[in-house]
């Protein structure tokens, strides 16, 4: 991968392509985005900036999805 980094997912260490978006590390792990919440190093990001925010070298991501209940 030319321009690779190295990123943690959930934990695991990923090569991603340098210059990546949130929102594309979304979309190729093929996950909806108004479905998840992004933490980026600690801190939680909103929906609105994915499209903008670069992943850099080291950079430690949380992908946290939401899930929809039943009746109690």
């Amino acid at each position: 991968m030319h321009d690779a980094i190295h990123i943690h997912v959930n934990g695991e260490v990923r090569t991603w392509r340098s210059g990546a978006t949130v929102t594309e590390l979304l979309q190729d792990l093929d996950i909806r985005t108004e479905r998840v919440a992004v933490e980026l190093n600690l801190e939680i990001l909103d929906r609105a900036v994915f499209d903008r925010r670069l992943l850099k070298d080291g950079d430690r991501v949380e992908i946290l999805g939401f899930i929809g209940g039943g009746s109690l």
